[in-house]
């Protein structure tokens, strides 16, 4: 599997899709919100990740009245572990040190 190109906006986005869970999901507008971007930087992001097989989408199944139905992003499992080993890979190098995943020792 490719290694994206970590730069901030991508590691931003990749750590708020580490933190989502299936009862906090992260839809578009949420990511941006989380990761202090806009979504001219979020949504090429996400789409570059999805394109890797990092991310995979739902479609909200019950929108709510007013509104069109969001659009649900999450790692799928080899993304997921392949962005925390690319995370603590980066952590490591810059600080000499492996980030905390949350990981059994």
């Amino acid at each position: 599997m490719t290694v994206p190109r970590l730069t901030k906006p991508t590691i931003a986005v990749l750590e708020v899709l580490l933190a989502s869970t299936d009862d906090s999901p992260a839809w578009g507008l949420s990511i941006c919100r989380e990761a202090d971007l806009g979504s001219g930087t979020v949504y090429p992001i996400l789409d570059r990740l999805k394109g890797l097989g990092w991310v995979e989408t739902r479609i909200e199944a019950e929108p709510h009245p007013g509104r069109p139905p969001r659009t649900y992003y999450s790692l799928t499992g080899a993304g997921r572990l392949q962005a925390t080993t690319a995370l603590d890979a980066r952590h490591a190098r810059r600080f000499g040190i492996p980030r905390f995943s949350g990981g059994v020792a």
